[in-house]
């Protein structure tokens, strides 16, 4: 039987092409947020099934690739729950390893710590175009500042790091998970009803505020109750400053300190920004994690239909390691997303240097080799990309394909000079 020559499904192989772009992505990425004094991580792709299955990764912890356990600890035959088969699981995002790696380290780390991890994450989704079982992410992620500088630095960072690569006319949208509690509790929600109704809210832009109203009912929840809440929306849309309406609106339910941070954090960022996008509180945005607790955020891309990243703090993750809670503040940008939107849009990666191609036909005597190859050497020095390669019968076609890895200068070498 032969062997397969295509990946597993949900993974992909990457062609020059596009490693190329990833490549040139991954370097503004890292060189920009290193400006903004992120410093770069490496956590395994590999993590403890009980830190992966926590019940603070929503949704992703139904999809876990979760790994058996090795050599004497695996017995099927006396086997009798998952719990004797499985200890570990290849991480779903890079939130969960960051968390703990800082437990782990954070004697040894700065006090705030600024991190940049770069890295592939696995989820057992169902693959569909743009979404696979392993993709990059690519988090930055500021631990100890309490203050909602750590949400003005991310965005800021995060929206530089845009503007960089090209993107414009996009839209921070962000919101307080502190703010949906308060609108919940005021509508008459019981506390412990509250995830049902974020689940069901965070389908507005898909299914508008009727279909919210008729899915909240349909739930079982009370009319009275579905009424209020929903007010607050339509009234809110004729406010000329619904931040503004909603904290008045929500008096004793919501603290003075929530609407003072979150003003302040979109005025900072507004007069300091320094890229082509648009601030928007969105008091419909939820984020799916349950581990945040406080501002979130998410990058929308109306132009291109979708969003490319998104994040929030979660200031309680750590004290689940270490019994200390931590404040934390993290931001990710769709890695897998811009690579598609910058394929589709037909990108070049911007040259740094000249790229030549020395062409060298078969049989050319050891001599010539070693002078060609030498003056390779001297172009490379100068700062010049140098291929060196044999030449193809079909040298035409060669010289086409070259051509599209952003080869310019083409020079060839053969045996007998006089060709």
């Amino acid at each position: 039987m032969a062997l397969s020559k295509k990946p597993v499904t949900g993974m992909k192989d990457i062609l020059p092409e596009e490693m190329q772009i990833r490549d040139y992505v991954i370097s503004v990425i890292k060189e920009t947020y290193k400006e903004f004094g992120f410093t770069s991580i490496e956590t395994p792709s590999v993590e403890n099934i009980e830190n992966l299955s926590n019940k603070q990764g929503g949704e992703n912890e139904k999809l876990i690739f979760k790994i058996l356990k090795r050599g004497g600890k695996l017995n099927l035959e006396t086997a009798e729950s998952e719990k004797d088969l499985v200890d570990g699981g290849l991480r779903y995002d890079l939130t969960v390893p960051l968390v703990r790696f800082y437990a782990n380290h954070a004697n040894e780390l700065p006090n705030p710590f600024k991190a940049l991890q770069m890295g592939n994450v696995w989820r057992a989704d169902r693959p569909q175009r743009g979404r696979y079982r392993q993709f990059m992410q690519c988090d930055i992620d500021i631990l100890g500042e309490p203050s909602n500088l750590a949400e003005i630095e991310l965005i800021l960072a995060t929206t530089t790091t845009l503007g960089r690569l090209g993107f414009q006319n996009f839209q921070i949208r962000i919101n307080e998970r502190r703010i949906l509690k308060a609108m919940a509790a005021y509508s008459g929600f019981d506390e412990e009803s509250y995830d049902s109704v974020f689940i069901t809210l965070d389908k507005m832009d898909k299914i508008g505020l009727g279909g919210v109203e008729a899915e909240l009912l349909v739930n079982g929840f009370a009319k009275e109750s579905v009424d209020k809440y929903l007010n607050l929306f339509k009234r809110m849309e004729e406010a000329e400053d619904s931040l503004a309406f909603l904290a008045g609106e929500l008096g004793e339910f919501l603290e003075d300190e929530v609407k003072v941070s979150l003003q302040e954090i979109m005025d900072s960022v507004q007069a300091t920004k320094n890229s082509d996008f648009e601030l928007i509180f969105d008091p419909t945005l939820v984020r799916g994690m349950s581990y945040y607790t406080g501002t979130i955020f998410e990058i929308a891309m109306p132009e291109f239909g979708g969003s490319c990243g998104g994040g929030g703090r979660y200031d309680k993750m750590v004290g689940g390691f270490t019994g200390n809670d931590v404040p934390a503040c993290g931001f990710s940008i769709g890695f897998e997303r811009i690579i598609l939107l910058l394929l589709e849009s037909g990108f070049k990666v911007p040259e740094q240097s000249e790229k030549v191609a020395y062409l060298l036909e078969k049989g050319l005597p050891g001599e010539e080799l070693c002078r060609v190859i030498a003056r390779a050497q001297k172009e490379r020095k100068e700062g010049k990309q140098v291929l060196v390669v044999r030449m193809n019968k079909n040298k035409k076609f060669q010289k086409e394909q070259l051509t599209k890895e952003g080869y310019t200068n083409f020079q060839e070498f053969y045996k007998n000079p006089l060709k």
